[in-house]
């Protein structure tokens, strides 16, 4: 490991220059394969600390329409194009939803989502949604929505109804999305994005690692997520489903996702880098490794058609690591 590129890297990252992918894929490149990533976990971790502070950001998200969905991303459960055998309702049950606020509330997870199957809902199917979370607003948790590519009246209906972040991810590098989608593109992500800033809520974009990318497409994404002006980036790990175009896909190894994350903190220092989906197959040293290692953010509970990790287990985890001398504090 190239211990002078490195502090060269975390003094770029410091002072809140971009840094370089070239840079950052150079200095990858003089990291053995058996050598210890304590370094570059800490250089990480000390950037992540001087841009976000020590707090652990949570969010947890429900279901709210599944299935059925037109678009061909080629990793998704949900996706018409492929038989997964995924559940599929239209609308989530209000009684589901309003739970989870309320354990939101008890827990201390500071934001709850509506994720939704699609390329875009309606205004009508907005209103309904609205109407929902109007009904069991709290002012302990912040609403964020995931609805497709929604144009801007809809995101307005959205903001109105009280969401404050809208989470629209670019999934992969610009030069590997063709790859994986064919039914949208880049440009269509982009422009949600935009709506979403232009009625004043801050927006959440990230992706999927594993997928066939390079490590250099990890960081382009990194990069891209942030020149998006997200506040946000959820790190999710493929979880290869059955009857997908990727549901054989190799998993990654631990070491090349705690690089990846430590790497993508560089790329964007000042972001919330927020462990997403995948994660439950992780080993707890990994896990902790990574959030002493760049990423400061924690999706809790169950994701969108997979399993996610124990909130309880997640809190009880955030202060074993508020308590060390090396971790970030729980909220």
């Amino acid at each position: 490991m190239d211990i002078d590129l490195l502090n060269e890297i975390e003094r770029r990252a410091m002072a809140g220059d971009v840094v370089d992918i070239d840079a950052l894929v150079s200095f990858a490149a003089t990291i053995s394969a058996d050598e210890p990533l304590d370094a570059l976990c800490e250089a990480a971790h000390r950037v992540c600390r001087h841009h976000c502070g020590a707090r652990i950001e949570t969010c947890s998200i429900i279901n709210a329409r599944s299935g059925h969905c037109s678009e061909d991303c080629k990793w998704c459960a949900q996706s018409v194009h492929y038989g997964t055998g995924c559940d599929e309702y239209r609308f989530c049950r209000e009684e589901d939803f309003a739970e989870g606020v309320e354990t939101c509330r008890r827990r201390g997870v500071e934001r709850y989502s509506m994720v939704t199957s699609g390329r875009r809902v309606t205004a009508a199917d907005i209103k309904v949604y609205g109407d929902m979370m109007r009904r069991h607003a709290t002012d302990a948790v912040e609403y964020c929505a995931s609805m497709g590519l929604i144009g801007r009246d809809e995101m307005q209906a959205l903001y109105d109804a009280g969401v404050r972040r809208y989470h629209c991810n670019l999934e992969t590098a610009a030069s590997y999305f063709p790859e994986l989608c064919t039914t949208h593109t880049r440009a269509d992500k982009l422009r949600t994005i935009g709506y979403a800033r232009e009625v004043g809520m801050e927006v959440c974009v990230g992706g999927i690692i594993g997928m066939g990318e390079t490590l250099r497409q990890r960081l382009e994404l990194a990069a891209e997520a942030r020149a998006a002006r997200a506040v946000s980036l959820p790190l999710n790990l493929l979880h290869p489903i059955k009857g997908t175009p990727l549901g054989d896909t190799p998993l990654l190894g631990e070491r090349e996702i705690v690089l990846s994350a430590a790497l993508m903190r560089f790329a964007a220092p000042d972001l919330v880098i927020r462990f997403a989906g995948g994660r439950a197959r992780l080993s707890h040293a990994a896990t902790v490794r990574m959030l002493t290692g760049g990423v400061n953010g924690v999706m809790v509970g169950d994701l969108l058609t997979t399993a996610g990790n124990s909130p309880e287990e997640d809190m009880e985890m955030f202060k074993e690591l508020a308590a060390s001398d090396t971790a970030v504090a729980q909220k």
